[in-house]
């Protein structure tokens, strides 16, 4: 029987994917572990593997497509003793007739496994006959109501009207709990006949008509732009942000970072083997800090808080076109110049779009540098699941007054975005307060 070859899910947040390159062509035998093709996501480019041997009998989906979704039929390859014609014939009849599309991300298919230039995934499931959604609820009027499945399912049960229901998710959309607050006929009500009023951005068009024509080129959005603009606004819409900011002293910190750097031996090409840089510090700060407060070190979500064992911090790192978060695994753990090792190979991977999923997403908190930029200080977006980011501003030179008299130190400014459903105002100042601690203190980092 043919093998169906579909587009995969490469992360858990995967949707779309580009399918950027075929590595064999139709009629080529393929052996378990052949790379057949190239797929592109948000964050990375990684080999598609085949476990089965066959023959690659028809492309369904041609190279350089865009936003191609999981669980598509992109190719199909017949099995040993199977007729090749006869399958690309099968598959042709397919593409003409497309299956909808499912509602939520499937499994990758049995055909082929994706795997990265360093190393492939386990996992791998049969192609499945996707599911068609529920139908939308109105308000009776022709509006839609956005709500979950699962709100849906709950609303029915109770006897309410999920359109009398204000939504508390993105775009208003009507969430489980919002099922929930209104069982008691509380304020998350409507009155009956009253819509929601879904928050809608203006259309192209109409953003377009304010610019002399001619005055702009239209630059269209990549998958990587699509899913930072999806989250970034989920992430203000869902997460009540507070900000926390200390100025840290950091004369201490630039005289350990000099003598640690001064002790690297050479190469053979002649450079130092490592190189310390103050975020480096401010990753192993932000560590500690969390082993010293484990409270802040949660994540939020709705049956209860996540409480970390160890502090996996994230570091943004700047990419064409985007930015992503790398993940530093128990930081607590390691030593500056460890740290230092794996954040050059992170960032030298992150720009060639060759890291894992496993080593960009999770983490229990996050830091995102743009003191190189010379920006004094500002405030970051919190990236989900994390509870907390930190944003470090430039090193500079300031006067300060110590024992009544104006001297010149090194300083910089920091400011943590902390997430108030995970984490209190005085356990973020406490958190802060670690954080600070540590980086005017940096001796404390290595004992």
């Amino acid at each position: 029987m043919p093998i169906n070859i579909l587009m995969p899910a490469l992360s858990p947040t995967m949707e779309k994917g580009n399918l950027t390159k075929w590595r064999k062509k139709e009629g080529d035998k393929i052996s378990p572990g052949d790379v057949i093709a190239e797929i592109e996501t948000d964050k990375a480019t990684m080999d598609y593997e085949a476990v089965d041997e066959g023959v690659l009998a028809k492309i369904v989906v041609p190279e350089g497509t865009a936003d191609v979704p999981v669980n598509q039929l992109i190719a199909v390859m017949a099995g040993e003793g199977e007729d090749v014609k006869a399958a690309a014939s099968g598959a042709a009849a397919k593409k003409a007739s497309p299956a909808r599309a499912p509602t939520a991300a499937a499994p990758p298919p049995a055909a082929a496994t994706p795997s990265t230039a360093s190393g492939s995934t386990e996992s791998s499931a049969v192609s499945r006959t996707p599911s068609t959604a529920a139908p939308a609820a109105t308000n009776g009027q022709g509006s839609r109501i956005f709500s979950s499945p699962l709100a849906r399912r709950l609303a029915k049960g109770l006897g309410i009207d999920v359109a009398r229901i204000a939504g508390t998710g993105p775009h208003g959309r009507v969430v489980a709990r919002d099922v929930e607050a209104a069982r008691s006929g509380g304020p998350a009500m409507r009155a009956p006949g009253v819509s929601p009023l879904p928050i809608q951005p203006p259309s192209d068009d109409r953003i377009r008509a304010l610019f002399e024509p001619g005055s702009y080129e239209v630059v269209p959005h990549d998958t990587m732009r699509k899913v930072i603009a999806r989250r970034i606004s989920e992430a203000k819409l869902t997460i009540p942000h507070f900000y926390l900011t200390a100025t840290c002293t950091i004369d201490r910190l630039m005289a350990a970072r000099e003598d640690i750097n001064a002790t690297a031996t050479k190469g053979e090409d002649g450079k130092p083997t490592y190189k310390v840089s103050v975020n480096d510090f401010v990753i192993k700060a932000i560590a500690l800090g969390l082993m010293k407060v484990p409270d802040a070190n949660v994540t939020w979500t709705e049956g209860g808080l996540l409480k970390h064992k160890h502090a996996d911090v994230g570091v943004a790192v700047s990419i064409p076109g985007g930015l992503i978060t790398p993940i530093v695994r128990k930081a607590e753990h390691k030593t500056l110049i460890e740290i230092s090792s794996e954040m050059k190979d992170y960032a030298a991977r992150a720009r060639a779009r060759r890291l894992k999923p496993q080593e960009y997403e999770g983490g229990t908190t996050a830091v995102s540098n743009l003191g190189m930029y010379g920006v004094h200080e500002f405030s970051a977006v919190i990236n989900p699941p994390h509870a907390t980011i930190l944003a470090v501003g430039a090193s500079e030179q300031r006067p300060v007054v110590e024992q009544g008299k104006i001297v010149i130190a090194h300083q910089m400014t920091i400011t943590l975005s902390v997430d108030h459903r995970a984490v209190d105002g005085a356990l973020g100042a406490e958190f802060l307060a670690a954080i600070k601690l540590y980086i005017e203190n940096p001796v404390g980092m290595l004992v």
